[in-house]
C-alpha cells in the first residue's frame, strides 16, 4: 500500500514538473506572439494619426488633417519625432465650424499653414517644456508658438490651456489643447487693419501719427508689445460716432489714449493675474480683474472693460479686444 501511494505521488510530482517544464518553455514564445497579435490587431501605441483618426473627440482635426493631405506626414516611421498641439472638437466649434464639413471651404494652403503651426519638428513632452513664460519655440510652420510652463505644472500654448498632455505615440506625443492656434498674419497694425470691428482703431492709429509720435510705425516695430484693442462700437460709445469723428480730433490727444492701450512685451491671457497693475506705454497703469470672467479697467474710466477675445497672435506681439476705450 505505501508503495503504491510512493508511486502515485511520484507520477503526480513528474506530472507537475513537467507541466512548469513546458510553461517555462513555452510562455515566453507565447508572449512574443501575443505582442505581435497586439501590434498588428491595432492595440499598444499608435502614430499621431491614427491616435487622432481613432478617437471621435478629434473629428474636426481628423478631417482638417485629411483635407490637408497630412496624413502621411503625422503617421511617419518611427524614425521622425513630432509633437502635434491638438484642438479638439470643442474648441474648432468654438472657432466657428458647425461640422467638420465648413473646413472645406478653408484652402489647402491656409488649413496647411495653420495646421504646420500644431507640429514642432521634435517630441516634446509637457515636463520638457521650460519653466518660463512665454519662451518660443519652432514650428513646421516655421513661426514659433510660446510656450508656458507654471511652477505648477500647467502647461499654455499662446495662452491656450493644454488641457491633456503626453499621449504617447509610435512617432511623437500630442498635447490636447482648448483651442485652435492661429498663425501670425501680420503686425499688431496690419492684423487690426485686417480686422473690420477694429476700423475705428485703425482710424485713431493713422490720426495719431499725423501728431508728434507716429503710433503706426510704433506699432509696426519690433515690439514685442501687447495691445487692448477697443471694438468699433467701443468708439462709438466713447463719443466717435463716425471715423471721421476721430479725423477731426486732435492727434496728440489721440496718442495719449491709444498709448494707454499698449503694454510693452508679449503678454498672453494666461499670463494675466487678478488685481495686476501693469504699466502702459503710456505711463499710466491700468488693473486687470479676472474675478467673474477677464477685464480692463482704465484710471478715467468708471467701469471696466470686458476682454472679449484673447491672444491674437501678431508678429510683434498679441491683441485682446475689449468693448471700451480705456482712458488715463
Amino acid at each position: 500500500m505505501l508503495c503504491k501511494q510512493i508511486i502515485h505521488l511520484k507520477k503526480t510530482f513528474m506530472k507537475q514538473s513537467l507541466t512548469k517544464a513546458l510553461i517555462g518553455l513555452f510562455l515566453p514564445l507565447m508572449l512574443v506572439l501575443l505582442a505581435s497579435s497586439c501590434k498588428k490587431s491595432g492595440h499598444g501605441p499608435k502614430s499621431i494619426y491614427q491616435t487622432i483618426a481613432a478617437d471621435p473627440n478629434y473629428s474636426y482635426l481628423t478631417a482638417a488633417i485629411n483635407k490637408a493631405n497630412l496624413q502621411s506626414a503625422l503617421s511617419g516611421d518611427g524614425k521622425s519625432q513630432l509633437t502635434l498641439f491638438a484642438p479638439d472638437n470643442n474648441a474648432f466649434i468654438s472657432a466657428g465650424f458647425k461640422s467638420p464639413s465648413d473646413l472645406l471651404s478653408i484652402p489647402d494652403s491656409t488649413l496647411t499653414q495653420v495646421l504646420l503651426y500644431h507640429v514642432l519638428g521634435s517630441k516634446v513632452e509637457a515636463s520638457q517644456i521650460p519653466q518660463a513664460d512665454n519662451t518660443p519655440v519652432a514650428t513646421l510652420n516655421t513661426q514659433p508658438v510660446y510656450a508656458t510652463r507654471t511652477s505648477g505644472g500647467k502647461v499654455y500654448i499662446n495662452g491656450v490651456s493644454v488641457t491633456k498632455a503626453d499621449i504617447e505615440c509610435t512617432n511623437g506625443v500630442i498635447h490636447d489643447i482648448s483651442r485652435v492656434l492661429l498663425p501670425a498674419t501680420g503686425t499688431i497694425v496690419q492684423t487690426a487693419i485686417a480686422n473690420p470691428n477694429l476700423s475705428y482703431l485703425v482710424a485713431a492709429v493713422l490720426r495719431a501719427s499725423q501728431g508728434a509720435t507716429n503710433v503706426a510705425s510704433v506699432l509696426s516695430g519690433s515690439g514685442p508689445f501687447t495691445v487692448f484693442a477697443p471694438t468699433n462700437q467701443a468708439f462709438m460709445n466713447a463719443g466717435f460716432a463716425t471715423t471721421a469723428d476721430i479725423n477731426n480730433a486732435d492727434p496728440n490727444t489721440l496718442t495719449s489714449i491709444l498709448t494707454y492701450h499698449v503694454i510693452a512685451g508679449r503678454i498672453f491671457s494666461s499670463d494675466l493675474t487678478d488685481g495686476a497693475m501693469p504699466a502702459t506705454v503710456n505711463g499710466e497703469t491700468v488693473t486687470i480683474s479676472l474675478s467673474g470672467g477677464a477685464t480692463v479697467k482704465g484710471k478715467g474710466n468708471s467701469t471696466p472693460s470686458n476682454i472679449i477675445a484673447t491672444d491674437i497672435v501678431t508678429t510683434n506681439g498679441v491683441v485682446h479686444v475689449i468693448d471700451q476705450v480705456l482712458l488715463p
